[in-house]
């Protein structure tokens, strides 16, 4: 079966569902295991016991192919897939290489642990036409019928195939060409390979091609079987047993009866989509009342608090917005004039975020002064705060950082937003608002009405800082207790916090924090790669805790998926 390309106007049914569950591999490369493999120091045993395991799935891939052949309706589909089962059975010739290869003995035998066993019995579940939640399809009438079994048999290996390939690229982009001497490089070779690649191509080419009889409703439960294979292949990754010492999940790492994990975030463009103070300029806007129809409020003395006209409103937003983002430019700009460091220059980045502190404090006077918060009422607030969408991910980890009862945590959100109100309507429909520490600023209200003003909290990048420290701080006086901080952000804001922490995790794509960060000796490095050279570096220093703050180096994410899958793993 020839390997078509193709284009993104004609994407199959099986790239379409690994693009929506893409993001969920990375709880694969983020387990010990594939960390442990990609620093080439996974203990032989572990590799060995993995070895056996994986023969089990194949021989299973083996069975499922042999039933979906049977239920193909046509001579090139059961072509394709004779074809698929004769490379898993080449595959296992060349796990019993490995076997050889290794040193580990042919005939020691390795029973199935329970993750293996879940999948495998899943899987030939699928294969015999038995669907997780339905009847048996018992005895099929028709030929056309059978084509279901088979394409929800190819549901449930195509992810895995995918996920392999997925997985070896990955790691062989953090394996030297000429480091001949890891361990493993034969595995990646194979995994990394165009060989690989083009046996995944083929796997879903033909669930491409089995799926196009289904219905709609038959294609949902397909791709519900692929989803529930994706993760039973995870929790397989997850469960192979790892006994050297390892950096993540921090969950397993963090002794809760000496240490306590403070997980920090910023808010705006972190947590959420769209920046707050957007938010409550479209909500100003849409609550204005028009110039016709002037309309004034009163507070409890009886003095009259008047609104501007919807359209007066609107200029006014458009003028403020106009002059932030001009002379927020013309500040960076500034900062980036001052001399390059040479390495790490902590002092001289705090100064350069002064200067930025003081513009920030000019931007929110301007706001204050122009009225146009005047008259917001706290309902459309905590409304508007409800439905604002947050980062996908976001409230899934908060809630599991603080339900976890094997990992002492708490969870701290420091935001330069106007209005913390707004912010624990965000995290309420999650639970969240009662839960987390929140340090923002405030509206000041009258009869439930916002008077224009703004109780100036946290205003700045220095700040953000004093409130991590004074945080900080205080949990390790009150707990008595080693504090292992995370901080997420986003912006140049960000950055001091991000640095004290002792994983500091950058998330989006913000320039300008880069090009300060840069310019006063910050590195920046992707969290997976970052990850395994921690590894490497905590196993040859046999330290204690391989993170520490204030190294200079910001980790980037490209997900909350990732973060979730460093703190707490595939859970």
């Amino acid at each position: 079966m020839g390997v078509v390309t193709k284009t993104s106007e004609d994407e199959g049914t099986a790239k379409k569902i690994w693009n929506k569950y893409k993001k969920e591999s990375v709880y694969a490369m983020y387990t010990p295991f594939v960390v442990c493999l990609t620093s080439g120091d996974l203990d032989l045993k572990t590799f060995h016991h993995y070895i056996a395991q994986d023969a089990y799935f194949l021989k299973a891939f083996s069975q499922a192919y042999e039933l979906a052949e049977e239920c193909a309706d046509d001579d090139d589909a059961k072509a394709a897939i004779l074809e698929l089962r004769n490379k898993v059975v080449h595959e296992l010739q060349m796990h019993e290489s490995y076997v050889r290869e290794w040193g580990f003995n042919p005939a020691e035998e390795i029973a199935p642990n329970s993750a293996t066993v879940k999948y495998t019995e899943f899987l030939l579940a699928t294969a015999s036409g038995k669907v997780e939640g339905e009847k048996s399809l018992g005895k099929i009438a028709t030929p056309f019928e059978k084509t279901k079994i088979a394409a929800y048999a190819l549901g449930a290996m195509t992810p895995c195939m995918r996920l392999y390939a997925f997985l070896g690229k990955e790691i062989r982009e953090l394996v030297s060409p000429g480091e001949v001497n890891h361990p493993y490089k034969k595995w990646i070779d194979t995994y990394s390979s165009d060989d690989f690649e083009a046996d995944a191509l083929q796997t879903e080419e033909l669930l491409d091609k089995l799926s196009i009889s289904l219905t709609g409703e038959e294609l949902e439960v397909m791709e519900k079987l692929y989803h529930q294979a994706m993760n039973l292949e995870i929790d397989f990754f997850d469960a192979q047993p790892v006994t050297q010492q390892i950096l993540i999940p921090l969950s397993k790492m963090i002794d809760p009866n000496e240490e306590r994990l403070m997980l920090f975030t910023d808010f705006d463009l972190t947590c959420t989509v769209v920046d707050s103070s957007a938010i409550l300029a479209e909500i100003a806007k849409l609550t204005a009342p028009k110039a016709d129809q002037q309309q004034q409020q009163q507070d409890e003395d009886g003095n009259t608090l008047s609104r501007m006209s919807s359209t007066d409103l609107r200029k006014t937003w458009d003028e403020l917005s106009g002059r932030y983002t001009e002379e927020y430019e013309q500040c960076i700009e500034s900062i980036l004039t001052r001399e390059k460091a040479v390495g790490l220059d902590i002092d001289g980045l705090r100064n350069a975020l002064e200067q930025l502190s003081e513009f920030e404090k000019r931007a929110n006077v301007r706001v204050i002064e122009s009225g146009v918060l005047k008259g917001i009422s706290l309902d459309d607030i905590k409304r508007a705060g409800e439905h604002m969408i947050l980062q996908d991910g976001c409230i899934n980890l908060l809630q599991k950082v603080l339900a976890n009862d094997g990992l002492n945590a708490s969870v701290h959100v420091l935001s330069y937003c106007w209005c913390s109100d707004l912010m624990r309507a965000a995290f309420s429909p999650g639970g969240l608002d009662s839960l987390l520490d929140i340090q923002a600023n405030e509206f000041a209200y009258e009869d439930g009405v916002s008077t224009g003003e703004i109780l100036r909290e946290v205003q700045s990048p220095i700040d953000k800082v004093a409130y991590f420290k004074q945080i900080f701080q205080q949990n390790e006086n009150e707990n008595g207790k080693l504090n292992v901080t995370v901080y997420i952000g986003d912006s140049v804001g960000d950055l001091l916090c991000l640095l004290e922490a002792d994983i500091g995790i950058v998330i989006g794509s913000s320039e300008s924090l880069r090009k300060v960060g840069s310019h006063y000796g910050v590195k920046f490095v992707p969290l997976f790669p970052g990850v395994v050279n921690k590894q490497k570096e905590f196993v040859k220093s046999n330290l204690s805790s391989g993170w520490e703050g204030l190294s200079g180096v910001l980790y980037t994410a490209s997900s909350w998926a990732e973060i979730h899958a460093l703190i707490l793993g595939h859970q």
